[in-house]
């Protein structure tokens, strides 16, 4: 049995008590595992992976997840803080302490494993939207985070470049045993993910392998 990275259990969250979006939510997800979250508009997902990465608190549940973790935009742009690629990756390195050696180590680590080596002095604003992703992620990787929550990043993406970067993610997972959560409306990327969830109106309602989670999806809006 693999450990549990993400664990929800009877999660509550409503901005008032006559208006819940989230209620008595539960899911697990193991660790070294790629899921997704699939549902529509309004059922919560986004809420739901802010109470993950602690940018909000329920109103009653537990929540754990495994620390540090990286989380991922839906636009790039409103996490991108630094003028260049080399700085804004190294960013989230500056309250570790670490060298100056060290933090350019875990750069150029961080930049390889999204492809984008070399890259360290291109500017932020030159950066396509799927380049802008995938640095987010390499500020991730170079926290060395065991655990990505992804809210619907290839959103503002040209259907190529969401493919890329889906691919990309599935492959860090399995290359470096990293668990990622990806939350999603686009039924042709479960294609890349282990197993998948259902959320609809404030409740997981179904979890399982991707194509049956398909399935299930297309007989009910048939």
């Amino acid at each position: 049995m693999k450990d549990v990275a993400i664990s929800v259990q009877n999660l509550t969250f409503g901005w008032s008590a006559q208006k819940p979006i989230l209620k008595g939510c539960s899911l697990e997800i193991p660790q070294g595992e790629f899921w997704m979250l699939l549902g529509n508009n309004g059922s919560g997902k986004s809420t739901l992976l802010k109470i993950l990465s602690g940018l909000l608190s329920p109103q009653s549940g537990e929540c754990y997840v495994q620390q540090p973790l990286g989380f991922v935009f839906q636009n790039p742009d409103h996490q991108l803080v630094m003028p260049t690629v080399g700085a804004d990756v190294a960013f989230g390195l500056v309250s570790e302490g670490l060298s100056w050696p060290q933090v350019r180590d875990r750069v150029q680590e961080a930049l390889s494993a999204v492809n984008l080596l070399g890259w360290e002095r291109r500017p932020i604003y030159a950066l396509s939207g799927g380049q802008k992703q995938r640095i987010a992620i390499a500020g991730a990787i170079a926290r060395h985070c065991p655990v990505l929550l992804l809210d619907e990043p290839t959103a503002l993406l040209d259907p190529e470049t969401q493919g890329e970067l889906v691919e990309q993610v599935r492959s860090l997972v399995k290359s470096r045993g990293m668990t990622a959560l990806w939350v999603t409306h686009r039924l042709d990327e479960l294609d890349y993910c282990d197993r998948a969830f259902i959320l609809e109106e404030g409740n997981i309602t179904k979890e399982g392998p991707p194509q049956e989670l398909k399935n299930y999806v297309i007989q009910s809006t048939a």
